[in-house]
């Protein structure tokens, strides 16, 4: 990046790690620690002693049988296929401009594998606008390849995103080394790019998509250049032969030299032909715009594999952009997009004031633009957000389907509408699949605010909240779906009004609108109310076919203030089925009160795993939750009289039904 703008494998692996043993067995390692996302320089290490909370490590050396939080990192949760209904709104298009985003979710040094104790935390939840996530990161001093932690890639992959890890060469100004830059494109004795290999083993192992590379250390020459081309391409073909992919960033040009061009060009063509993608610089126009597509379409490639970069790191949805050079409302698109840095939707919000809810009424404004509905843009609003140009996609494709709304974060852990934990917490990788147009409302009335509310929820941390004085029935969106209808086949709606009179309808199509924009063909199908939480059974009796959307109808019989909240939504065609219980529950290792717990599953689908802390009085303690087999717990200590913690682990199904636990014991 330009610095002046600076500021499956899997599994097998795993089990290979983490081979099964009883429970209670004695700890493999003599101390437990917290395991963070990983982080490598190409070879040799920068000179002197890292920093507080850094370790400097090789890629050269790393194997996946010898890394210790492997089992904490690794991805559960493959990448899904995902559909695209009928845009939201006439501007939207599919098959044209594609969005990236280079986010940093966290420091390249001590981001926590399995989320942490914070709901301060960039909670992604707009992944139906994004082609690609690049987990952005990387500094001299630290680390200059990231592979994405697991809760990232797995939010991702159920959402249908692929999730690239970072290759960072940094100018000389921030610490840049050019030795990096040739350790990275070193050969063997037979001629192959050692760490190409290494890189996308890396990828298998931790189970993510690919690679980023952003060789920006000047002082190159053309030996260089030609060393890069190559090295760009063997990653490619062996990225390529694992359905892996890689991006390069337009920095390094083919004489060796660090030049950014803003632009596909002779000086970074090669580049761009080893790739699969190529990130132009923000130094584009829109005359090197229009001639970067035209070039990339003369060999057969697509203009839509160059992403134009759009800087938002300082203003958001303030910045200036010349969107017709990119994604014009009246002729095709000319590029695709790539944000850099759009998590400033959290980090411009005051420091007190950077909560949920707060946080995701940003992002909302910067992916939905200031309309905040998708099927209505506002074309006076000179951010074009990406659901104004880009079709919105989806996954939920299959049955059973079930979510609670949970973003990946929030003030406290709900379950069943009772709070177990009073702690905020994060962790993305329990996000559920989430509805991809926020919020499309369909009413010749006052429109309600609809938003993920943190204030109480059924399960997890966040519930939809519909809040307003609606004068007329609501249609509410929720997803665009590709659902069997068969005999049998009910929505579970779990609901609560808070204020006010609502009559509830839950509303079914099983056609697509007519045009883009319009809404569902929906058929309302009645929902009891009543006080207190509900969840009410729904046979879809009488429809047949693919339920291609879901919504609800909202009436307020009596006008007035409302307030009404949706806690869950699940379809399913019989008896929920209950996960088999894990097995073979051990502590790795220990540290006092800190301890490395694992697991083997039991079989069956697995949404994700519980781990509670039984207490000497029967009470159980919630730790947390994870999608991996294995869990880190801080700072444990024993209850008065207690000779020997014990701790228990369950599978959560689909529908979020839970196993009976295993269990393990660790002496005080």
């Amino acid at each position: 990046m330009n610095p002046t703008r600076r500021t499956v494998l899997l599994a097998a692996t795993a089990a290979a790690l983490l081979p099964p043993a009883p429970a209670g067995a004695a700890p493999r390692a003599a101390a437990a620690q917290q395991p963070y996302a990983s982080y490598w320089y190409p070879d040799s290490l920068p000179e002197g002693s890292p920093g507080p909370g850094v370790t400097w490590r090789s890629l050269t050396a790393w194997r996946p049988e010898t890394d210790p939080d492997l089992a904490f990192n690794a991805s559960s949760v493959p990448l899904a296929p995902r559909f695209t209904p009928v845009p939201a709104n006439p501007t939207a298009r599919a098959g044209q401009a594609r969005v990236q985003a280079l986010v940093s979710f966290g420091p390249t040094s001590s981001n926590p594998s399995q989320g942490a104790a914070t709901a301060d935390y960039y909670a992604l939840t707009h992944w139906a606008y994004l082609d690609e996530l690049v987990f952005w990161g990387g500094s001299a001093g630290e680390g200059l390849i990231l592979a994405p932690n697991a809760p990232v890639v797995d939010a991702a992959h159920r959402h249908g995103v692929p999730v690239l890890g970072t290759v960072f060469l940094p100018p000389a100004a921030y610490g840049g080394q050019l030795r990096w830059t040739r350790d990275l494109v070193r050969r063997d004795a037979v001629g192959r790019f050692l760490l190409a290999e290494r890189l996308v083993a890396v990828a298998a192992a931790y189970g993510f998509d690919g690679w980023f590379v952003n060789a920006e250390t000047g002082g190159g020459d053309s030996a260089l250049g030609a060393d890069m081309v190559g090295f760009v391409r063997e990653l490619r073909a062996l990225a390529a032969a694992r359905g892996q992919r890689v991006t390069w960033y337009d920095a390094m040009t083919v004489d060796g030299t660090v030049s950014w061009q803003g632009a596909l060009n002779g000086r970074n063509r090669p580049f761009f032909e080893a790739a699969d993608d190529l990130f132009v610089d923000f130094r584009w126009s829109a005359a090197s715009l229009a001639a970067s597509g035209a070039a990339a379409e003369e060999p057969g490639r697509s203009r839509y594999e160059l992403w134009a970069g759009v800087d938002v790191e300082a203003n958001g949805w303030n910045s200036a952009v010349d969107w017709d050079a990119i994604v014009p409302r009246d002729r095709a698109h000319v590029t695709s997009v790539g944000f850099y840095r759009p998590e400033w939707t959290r980090n411009h919000l005051p420091a007190d004031g950077r909560d949920p809810a707060a946080f995701h009424a940003a992002d909302d404004r910067f992916w939905t633009g200031r309309s905040l509905d998708p099927t209505r843009p506002d074309p006076a609003d000179p951010w074009r957000a990406a659901a104004v140009s880009v079709a919105d996609r989806s996954t939920v494709t299959s049955l059973p389907f079930a979510t609670v709304f949970n973003t990946g974060h929030g003030l406290r852990w709900y379950d069943k509408g009772r709070v177990v934990s009073d702690a905020p917490w994060n962790h993305l990788g329990l996000q559920d699949r989430l509805p991809s147009r926020r919020w499309a409302v369909h009413t010749t009335g006052r429109r309600p605010s609809i938003a993920f509310d943190f204030a109480d929820a059924w399960h997890g941390g966040s519930s939809v909240l519909v809040a307003g004085e609606p004068d007329a029935p609501v249609v509410v969106e929720l997803y665009a779906t590709r659902l069997p209808v068969a005999a049998g086949t009910v929505v579970e709606l779990t609901h609560r009004v808070d204020a006010g009179e609502v009559d509830v309808e839950l509303a079914v199509a099983t056609a697509e609108p007519a045009t883009p924009g319009a809404a569902p063909p929906y058929t309302c199908l009645p929902v009891a109310a009543g006080s207190g939480w509900r969840t009410v059974t729904v046979p879809l009796t009488g429809l047949s076919g693919t339920v291609r959307a879901l919504g609800v109808r909202l009436t307020a019989p009596r006008g007035g203030a409302v307030r009404w909240r949706l806690g869950g939504l699940a379809l399913h065609t019989g008896r929920a089925p209950v996960p088999a219980a894990p097995t073979g529950a051990r502590i790795t290792a220990a540290s006092g009160g800190d301890l490395r717990l694992a697991w083997n599953p039991g079989g069956g689908a697995v949404r994700h795993y519980t781990v509670h802390r039984l207490l000497p009085d029967g009470t159980r303690r919630r730790l947390g939750a994870t999608g991996q087999r294995a869990w880190f717990a801080a700072g444990l200590r024993p209850e008065q009289g207690e000779l020997a913690a014990r701790l228990e682990v369950r599978a959560v199904g689909e529908l979020y039904t839970t196993s009976a636990p295993a269990t393990v014991t660790h002496p005080w």
